[in-house]
């Protein structure tokens, strides 16, 4: 997961400063969860560890909803990009999905429901999770991004 997330800002880093943000955010959302997973010990017996990943997983999916998804799609509609709109409309559900099973995360423990039954589990399953979530994103990066570089606007 770590490498993919090199990968992404080896391939986007500079390219704009909101996506240079959030794939930082990204990297730091991937150390957290690598030392929580990586702990012998129960998750729940590391529970700063658990709470600063709550944390940062609730900063990265809502930059993501609230400030990058809606970047992308407004350059997208500005080049006049259709291929990419539709791509978007097809990855969206699945993104949103993967961040439902985030917030119930983020929530089960905020309300001291996070125990050591299942809880490795869940962080793992989790984590796969995130991991497909950065390839779809990744995706949109790429097709509502990238592929606008050096070109202009369409006119409105």
């Amino acid at each position: 997961m770590l490498e993919s997330c090199q990968n992404a800002q080896e391939r986007w880093g500079g390219v704009h400063q909101l996506i240079d943000r959030w794939l930082q955010e990204r990297r730091e959302l991937v150390n957290v969860y690598a030392s929580l997973s990586d702990k012998p010990q129960a998750p729940s017996a590391n529970a700063e560890g658990l709470q600063r990943f709550c944390e940062v997983l609730l900063d990265y999916v809502s930059a993501g909803h609230f400030e990058v998804y809606e970047q992308l799609l407004n350059e997208a509609k500005e080049f006049g990009d259709q291929r990419g709109l539709d791509l978007a409309r097809q990855i969206y559900p699945r993104i949103e999905a993967i961040t439902q099973v985030a917030l119930a995360f983020n929530d089960r423990c905020d309300n001291g429901d996070c125990r050591d039954l299942g809880l490795s589990a869940e962080l793992k399953q989790l984590g796969q999770l995130l991991h497909e979530r950065f390839e779809l994103e990744d995706c949109l990066i790429e097709v509502l991004h990238n592929a606008h570089q050096g070109q202009a606007p369409q006119p409105a």
